[in-house]
This record gives structure tokens, C-alpha cells and sequence, in this order.
């Protein structure tokens, strides 16, 4: 049986953060147990950008905030005499009060961990079509909004032709461009709530930028098509969310995404016994983020759901530093107080324009400017003339922002372009524009970029066609 003071369960953004801050408080016996075959976890298909603001004060993409993430843990571990060790492709299957691990992989089989303590990284997962109870067959092109994103991004499939997306999470809005950049029509998107759930910068360069119209107090009621989705039903609700009767639409289409909400990933959590808060859907914690059970601990969207993977990395490196002083025994346990008293984590923060923005918004008008440097999603005034003026901004760079917005338009391309391996056979990374570029040539270089193939090997930061760099690497 392997021993290791302590096992880190999830290798995405929280646990290479937690295995870095316990390897700098002096730990030097930590293993990162990854699901996937790569480090990173769902940043790897995140491509879009809007990371890394607080933590690495540069706005980065996914694949490059884990990167980034990952060079960070092997500064703070040097030498051949690594503190971390990592095991990628590795589920973990059960963890025990008593802090053992059971895992299981393709070299080693069925086998056992013992740990001084654990730290729960697992991360979240999306609701599915079973939870939403949307009625109607079970054709062809009804999935998640997140597993379109791996479909798009990772593995280079289009998943339809005419989208339709429910629900206005952040994640459903990135996918509703991503879609329209791969040369599908997105018909709409479908919000129940009377304002957006995503953040407002993005419902600016998801939706307003590509003229995709946004139904509030809308769902789905009914699925339709036996092979492959042919349409839906739309309905209004009430304020009770129910469908008003005679209020029917047909939406013919061939693909719906779902984006309706993001859940903790407790499984293993419910099984060793860890209590879990209702509220959050993820483990009671204190204000060191150990659970209900001495010396195991969380942090992360397992914890709670969080809008910014920088604040990920800020919990991470906190319950890290806790676990680490934990197994050298100098903190007590606390766990004893998540219960008595646990620390009140709030749920998603909606960060959405008001009401009246949005209904502007459902009708084609647009009657404020919502800026997008940062995900306050500041709400501007702009006044041009010889002297411009710029209000609503809550810094500098909101001001300039505005100014720019209205006459000059600027975004930055993310997408991904193949890569001809030394096989031969074809791979795909995601790559970034250099530097913002004219709102409207956004096009022209996505549909240069999806019809070059460049040559392995690529790395990180390498101009891969002219004005063009990567943000994912390939050997």
C-alpha cells in the first residue's frame, strides 16, 4: 500500500493550486490524482478568455491559465527530489473516514492509498437534461452545454447546424458564439429567470456581438424528432415558473445545449460520510476549509460553485497551506466547528444586467453599454464629441473601453487550429488572436485559421500563423 502525507483528489485549477501551496509550506510527501490524461482539468477546453485577472494580473485563456498554473507548481517544487508526485488517468473510486484512497488505472490495477490527509479538488459538474424533466423523445442532439465545449474543442466535432441554447449561464453563452464562430446559426438563447444567470461581459460578446436574441422568463416544454432533434416547444412561465398555456412556440432545430446550473462533485464526499451542506451542494467547511471528518479538506467548485477560476486558486492555496500544517501537527483539527458553525459560502453570484437591460436586450435594442475588460460587466454611458465622456466605469480602463467600443470595436479570437502530428495523424490546440484585433475581421481569421494545418510540435506562446499564437501545446 502506498503512503503519502498528503493525497490531493482533482489535478483542474484547484488541485495543482493546493499541491503548490502544501509544497511550499515544507510538505514533501503530496500525490495529485488527475481523472484525465492531462493536468488541468476543465480549463483544457476552456479556450475562451477571461482567466486569470487576480491571480496572474493578464487576462489568459484556460489552456493558458493551467499551464501557467502547472509552471507555478514546478517552481515551488524544484529538483529531482520532487515533493509531488502525479498519477493521470486515474479514477479514484472510494475514500474511507480513516483517509484511504481506493483508485484504479490501466498500468496498476485496483489499489489502495493511505494518507495523513486528503484534500477534495474534484471540481463540478453540469445538470443534465434528467434533472431539468424537459418531456419528449431522446433523440440525437440534446447534450450539455460543457460536453459540446469538449466535442468543439478538444476533439475538433461540430455537434449541429441550427442551436438553440437553455439556459443563460456562462458557460452556454461562451458555446453560443463558440458555435456561431464554427459556422453553425444559433436560433436563440432560453432563460426561465427574469434575468440572465451568466456575467454580463458576456452576455455582450456572447450574445449582442453575433445578434443572438435572449428569451427571458422562457423554457423548453417539449423535445422533438426520433433519430436526431427536429425542434422544440418554447413556453412562457409565470412567476412561478410554470408554462402559461397558449403560449406554444415551434423552434425547428437540430441541436439544444443545455446551460442550466453547475453542481459540486460530492459523490466521493457522500460516501466517506463528509456532511454536506444543501445550500451549496458541497461539504460543510471551516474557515480553513476542512470538512466534517479531521484532515479532510476542500476547496474549489467542489466546495461550492465559483464564477472565477482565480478565486479557485485562492481557496486551493489556502486549504493547501491547512493541510499542510494539519499532518505536521501544527494546527488542530477543526472540524468539529464546520459543523457547529460553517462558514456561510454563498452560491453563484449573478453578476447580469437589470430587468429592463435585458428586455432591451430580448428585442434587438441596446440601451446601455456593458463594459467587458473585467467581469464586473461595469454599465457605461458614453457621450461622444470633441471631448468624449464615459460614466458607469469603475476604472480607467473602462473609460477607454467605452470610447473605443463605440468607435472602434475591438475583441480578441479564441479558437483552434489543427496540427499534423509526427504520425502523421491530425491533433488540434486552441490558439489566440495576438492582441485584440477589429471586431469585424473576427470571421475572416477564424475561417483563415480553420483552414491551415500547422506541424507539430507546438508549444505555448508560439506565433503558429502570422498574428496568431498558442495557447495549448502539442509534442
Amino acid at each position: 500500500m502506498r503512503s503519502y502525507e498528503i493525497v490531493i483528489i482533482g489535478g483542474g485549477p484547484a488541485g495543482l493550486a493546493a499541491a503548490k501551496s502544501a509544497a511550499e509550506t515544507g510538505c514533501r510527501s503530496i500525490l495529485l490524482i488527475e481523472r484525465d490524461t492531462k493536468l488541468g482539468g476543465i480549463l483544457n477546453q476552456c479556450i475562451h478568455n477571461g482567466f486569470g485577472l487576480s491571480h496572474f494580473g493578464e487576462e489568459l485563456t484556460g489552456p493558458e491559465y493551467a499551464f501557467r498554473a502547472y509552471e507555478e507548481l514546478k517552481t515551488a517544487d524544484p529538483g529531482e527530489d520532487k515533493a509531488v508526485d502525479i498519477l493521470l488517468d486515474t479514477f479514484v473510486m472510494e475514500i474511507t473516514p480513516d483517509k484511504k484512497i481506493y483508485a484504479m488505472n490501466k498500468k496498476d490495477g485496483y489499489f489502495e492509498i493511505s494518507a495523513k490527509a486528503i484534500i477534495l479538488a474534484m471540481g463540478c459538474r453540469e445538470k443534465a437534461r434528467g434533472a431539468l424533466a424537459i418531456p419528449g423523445t431522446r433523440p440525437a442532439g440534446v447534450m450539455t452545454a460543457g460536453l459540446a465545449q469538449h466535442y468543439v474543442n478538444i476533439d475538433g466535432y461540430m455537434v449541429g447546424k441550427k442551436v438553440v441554447i437553455l439556459g443563460s449561464g456562462d458557460i452556454g453563452l461562451i458555446m453560443a458564439r463558440r458555435m456561431v464562430l464554427e459556422g453553425a446559426k444559433v436560433l436563440a438563447c432560453i432563460e426561465i429567470a427574469p434575468q440572465p444567470g451568466g456575467l454580463a461581459r458576456n452576455i455582450t460578446q456572447c450574445l449582442q456581438d453575433y445578434g443572438i436574441p435572449l428569451f427571458l422568463r422562457r423554457t423548453v416544454t417539449a423535445i422533438h424528432g426520433k433519430e436526431r432533434l427536429t425542434g422544440i416547444t418554447v413556453q412562457e412561465v409565470d412567476d412561478k415558473y410554470t408554462p402559461i398555456p397558449g403560449t406554444e412556440q415551434e423552434i425547428a432545430c437540430d441541436t439544444l445545449l443545455l446551460s442550466c446550473g453547475l453542481i459540486p462533485e460530492n459523490e466521493l464526499s457522500r460516501k466517506a460520510g463528509i456532511a454536506i451542506n444543501p445550500k451549496t451542494g458541497g461539504p460543510f467547511s471551516s474557515n480553513c476549509h476542512e470538512t466534517s471528518i479531521p484532515g479532510i479538506f476542500a476547496c474549489g467548485n467542489v466546495l461550492h460553485v465559483h464564477d472565477l477560476a482565480d478565486n479557485v486558486t485562492k481557496e486551493a492555496i489556502e486549504a493547501g497551506l491547512a493541510a499542510a500544517l494539519f499532518v505536521s501537527g501544527k494546527a488542530a483539527s477543526t472540524s468539529e466547528q464546520a459543523l457547529s458553525d460553517p462558514k456561510a459560502f454563498p452560491g453563484k453570484e449573478t453578476k447580469a444586467i437589470d430587468p429592463s437591460a435585458a428586455k432591451a436586450l430580448e428585442i434587438g435594442g441596446l440601451d446601455r453599454l456593458t463594459c467587458i475588460i473585467c467581469p464586473k460587466g461595469c454599465q457605461l454611458t458614453v457621450t461622444l464629441g470633441q471631448d468624449p465622456k464615459v460614466s458607469g466605469n469603475s476604472c480607467p480602463r473602462g473609460e477607454a473601453y467605452g470610447i473605443s467600443e463605440i468607435s472602434h470595436p475591438m475583441r480578441t479570437l479564441t479558437t483552434t487550429i489543427r496540427v499534423r502530428k509526427e504520425d502523421g495523424s491530425l491533433g488540434r490546440i486552441s490558439v489566440k488572436s495576438k492582441g485584440e484585433i477589429p471586431k469585424e475581421v473576427l470571421f475572416e481569421l477564424a475561417e483563415k485559421i480553420h483552414h491551415t494545418i500547422i506541424q507539430a510540435p507546438v508549444a505555448v506562446g508560439d506565433e503558429v500563423i502570422p498574428g496568431v499564437v498558442a495557447t495549448g501545446s502539442m509534442p
